[in-house]
Order: structure tokens, then sequence, then C-alpha cells
């Protein structure tokens, strides 16, 4: 028994001397091993007679089961050891500030919607919005946009699956699809309640609210520069009514522009032009008198009077209702608003450049 008392202190003696979980398995390997102290005790076992053979192995169970017992102490207290040294490395100064999230913002393209936004719904606009997929019809054919105009090339427009070769379905280019949609619902809105009011040709000329609504939202075109991207957003504004003249649409775009950009002494020029779905049709051009923009030219959007086949369109009787129609970029208005002199820095999700707006 002396002798199964020298192994095991002569185990536990070499598990304390261990100092890596990798020293402690090959201390255990020469006792517990295939070829350790206790395994060789065990195969001496065969050559006993029987009752001594029965005591002899009760008393290498126990000298085992001391060693077994042994070693997992060791294993617990190098865990130990290392677990301490590990939480000292990654110790943590409880007294240095909190990280926390940096506060988030509008991007600035939202910020300059929001105040359209608001400076046409104090003169009475309502929004709309409607789908970013549009068909042939309400994106070229309902705004009396030609199928040979040049608009409707592959090369300047996204088409997209869906549809039918006569009626393809589109990224919409503008946002002017929504007079004809937004139209569209007013008059079946008031048409029912209005059947006296009705031409022959099944246009609508009864009476009923103006239509006054801007339509801002995404647009898509083949197109990437400076000053262009082929995803930008564009703000559509629609007046319809019995009597809306041109002289309508140049005090509101005037009264818009002034209050948008917070400048009494803006001018603005209505210079001519032409697009399918207006009649007179003009540019519309601003100038700053002050600042470094002072004295340029810079134009912001197209506008005109309503054609009478897109009123037509919109189920109206063009005898009975006119109205201008406009369409502006808020990208550049806000590249106008903030002085930026490349649009792609908007869409690059730079953090750093973003940041500035908030």
């Amino acid at each position: 028994m002396n002798e199964l008392n020298v192994v095991v202190d002569a185990a536990k003696a070499a598990f304390e001397r261990a100092i890596t979980p990798a020293d402690l398995e090959n201390a255990k390997a020469l006792f517990l091993g295939k070829s350790g102290r206790i395994t060789e005790l065990m195969k001496g076992l065969a050559a006993l007679a029987v009752d001594e053979k029965k005591a002899r192995g009760a008393a290498i169970n126990l000298a085992k089961q001391a060693i077994e017992g042994a070693l997992n102490s060791r294993r617990q207290a190098l865990a130990d050891i290392e677990l301490q040294t590990q939480l000292q490395a990654e110790a943590l100064d409880v007294t240095l500030p909190g990280r926390q999230r940096g506060p988030g913002g509008l991007h600035p393209v939202s910020l300059t919607l929001e105040r359209i936004e608001a400076i046409f719904g104090s003169m009475g606009f309502s929004v709309a919005q409607g789908p970013e997929i549009e068909t042939d019809w309400f994106n070229f054919t309902a705004l009396n946009t030609p199928e040979d105009h040049p608009a409707r090339s592959m090369h300047d427009t996204f088409y997209v699956e869906g549809g039918s070769a006569t009626a393809p379905n589109l990224l919409r280019t503008h946002t002017s699809p929504m007079q004809i949609r937004h139209a569209v619902q007013h008059v079946k809105k008031h048409r029912a309640t209005a059947a006296a009011g009705q031409s022959g040709d099944g246009l609508f000329s009864g009476s009923m609210p103006e239509i006054r609504v801007i339509a801002p939202g995404r647009t898509y075109r083949v197109d990437s520069d400076a000053t262009h991207s082929p995803m930008f957003h564009q703000c559509e504004g629609l007046w319809i009514g019995e009597n809306v003249s041109f002289k309508d649409l140049k005090y509101v775009f005037t009264d818009f522009c002034r209050t948008f950009f917070e400048s009494d002494d803006l001018v603005l020029r209505f210079r001519p032009s032409f697009f399918p779905f207006t009649e007179p049709s003009a540019e519309i051009d601003i100038q700053f008198q002050s600042g470094p923009l002072s004295g340029r030219w810079l134009e912001v959007a197209g506008s005109g009077q309503v054609h009478p086949n897109v009123v037509s369109n919109m189920g109206l009787d063009p005898e009975k209702f006119i109205g201008f129609a406009f369409g502006m970029g808020p990208d550049r208005l806000t590249m106008l608003r903030y002085g930026v002199n490349d649009l792609r820095l908007f869409f690059d999700g730079d953090i750093r450049f973003l940041t500035q707006f908030q």
C-alpha cells in the first residue's frame, strides 16, 4: 500500500509543477495514460490469486480516484489563473465616460422635401404619392408624349419586366404621372355628385373644387455626372381650375422660391421653352442678388400651362378647365441652399458629409 501512496504523492507533485494545461496533460499521461503507472499496476493483477487480486484492485482504484481528484483540482486552478490573467489584461476603467451612439438626423434632401411640402402646404397644396414603377400610359402617353419621343428610348429610360410590348412598365422618369393619377381620382370623386355637368364626349365639365397638389418623390433616368444621378428626386406641382392662368404660376413659384431661399430680392426669369405636356412652356431661372452665386442665372424648374390633351386625359373638359404645372429638382435646390457643387455627395453614404446637415 505504501507503493500506492508513493504513486499518488508523485502524481500530485507532478500536477502541481504543471503551469500550463499542456504540461498538466503530459503529467496525466505518466500516471493515467495507456502506459502510465496506474495502468501498469492494473496489468499486474493478472498474476495474483483471486482473493489478493480483489483487495489489490480495490486499493489501486482508490489510488486512481485520488490521482483523478488531484488532476481535476489542478485543472480548475489553472483555469482560474487563466481567467484572472485575462480579466487583468482586459480590465475596464469604469471612470471613463461611456461611448454613446451619435444622434441621427434627416438626409439633406429629406430636409428640402419637408421644406417644400411645408411651403406649398401653406398655399393650400396637398401632397400626393404614387408608384415608382409606372406604366407607359401614365408616364408618357397621358402626358402627351408621342411614341417617337427620345425619352422613350431605352438609352434614356429604365424599362423593367412586366406589362406588355405595347404597354411596358418602367421606373418613372418624373413624378408628372401623379398629375394624371390624382386628377382622375379627383374627377371620379366628384363626377357622381355632379352628373348634370357632362359633355358629349364623356369629359367632366361640372362644378368641382380646384385641383391643387404637389407630388414629391424619387425618379430614375440613365444619367450620371456631377449634377445628375440615375436616381434623383423631383417635385411636380399642379393647379387646375376654371380660371387659373400663367400669372398664377408666376406668383406661386416666385413666392415659393423667395420663401425657400429666405431672400426677398431673389429674381425669377421665365424663359420660353418646350414640353409636350404644357403649352405654352417655360424654363424657370433664378438669380441671387448677393452671395457667391450673385448675378448668375440658375435653372431650377420647368413649367407651363397644362396642355389641353393632358387635361382631357385627366377626364376633364379642356374648354372649361385650365391650369398650370411645374417640375423642379429638390436635389438641385439642396445643392444651391447648402452650397454643394457635386450631386453625388448626397448619395455616397459618407457620414462625415451628411452629419454637417444635422
